[in-house]
């Protein structure tokens, strides 16, 4: 619970700074998205308040102490009246439905995931719209097997849309590996853009602040490249990114059935892949540093 928990961070004062030119650079990209959708910043402004009063009183209690306005401005930095305020207007929107993981990634996964709806090389294989045969899966027991109250010709009749899968006419579909994440499915894109930074940003600042094993954390970066080897080195990352993340999904899925009724299969897990690549001439905020290395997390310590 939050209120077990005590701060061992190993930063400090002598941090602040390079700390401070480490958000500088993160936060430049998410800025240009802001303003590219029209968010301002006094309405980011009053988002960081509360979030910065919420990880004040969830993540850094005094064990026995009750979190009070005033300990929270003077960690924070915010008037107290302003704390005040605004916890008491989170505790009134407590309880509020968060955004769930979007119908279609749960379908894909489990498509690309599970072995009775793969072929005998590993791949998603092609399923009848409809069931037919005794055993013999099917695209609409996919769907009711993630959710019963969607029809699955609704599902199906969407994806073909935005090019995630195609039907012969035969009734059978297939899925199309290389679209599966929709051109079109902006919402589903914009969650996932969320959850997936946060997840990254939480990997380092927890291998920053030394509390507990480093979790893995590594990146390859090269400088003094052509366009054409930057593009050679992209589909590299495609390839290899999509090969490591088709056998961790399988793996997932196999290891989520063994946990199903345990008591303490409470966790969850993030593992990504991506891929970047610019001009440096046009970027700005650029990180220092030797090009041809690989960087990560910490050493592990026994």
């Amino acid at each position: 619970m939050p209120g077990d928990r005590q701060s061992t961070s190993q930063l400090g004062p002598a941090a602040s700074s390079a700390v401070m030119r480490a958000a500088r650079s993160l936060l430049r990209p998410l800025v240009r998205l802001l303003l590219e959708s029209q968010i301002t910043y006094p309405l980011l402004g009053d988002l960081l308040k509360e979030l910065f009063i919420d990880v004040a009183e969830r993540d850094l209690p005094i064990d026995g102490r009750r979190q009070t306005d005033s300990r929270i401005s003077l960690l924070t930095g915010i008037h107290r009246k302003d704390v005040k305020r605004l916890r008491r207007l989170r505790e009134e929107a407590e309880g509020t439905t968060s955004p769930s993981i979007p119908l279609g990634a749960l379908l894909v996964s489990r498509w690309m995931g599970d072995p009775r709806y793969l072929d005998t090389e590993g791949a998603p294989r092609a399923l009848p719209r409809m069931p037919g045969r005794e055993g013999e899966p099917s695209f609409e027991e996919l769907v009711t097997a993630v959710n019963k109250d969607i029809p699955a010709r609704s599902v199906l009749d969407e994806w073909i849309r935005q090019g995630i899968a195609e039907m012969d006419d035969d009734g059978i579909v297939r899925l199309r590996v290389e679209s599966f994440v929709p051109e079109e499915g902006l919402e589903a894109k914009i969650h996932f853009f969320g959850r997936n930074l946060r997840d990254h940003v939480a990997t380092g600042a927890h291998n920053l602040i030394g509390e507990g094993r480093p979790y893995f954390d590594r990146s390859v970066f090269y400088d003094e490249l052509s366009r054409e080897s930057v593009e050679e080195l992209d589909r590299a990352a495609r390839e290899a990114g999509a090969r490591m993340l088709r056998d961790l999904n399988r793996r997932a899925f196999e290891l989520q059935r063994r946990d199903a009724g345990r008591e303490d299969a409470t966790y969850r897990m993030t593992v990504g892949a991506y891929y970047y690549a610019a001009d440096e001439r046009d970027e700005a905020d650029l990180d220092p540093g030797a090009s041809g290395k690989e960087t990560g997390d910490p050493p592990d310590e026994d």
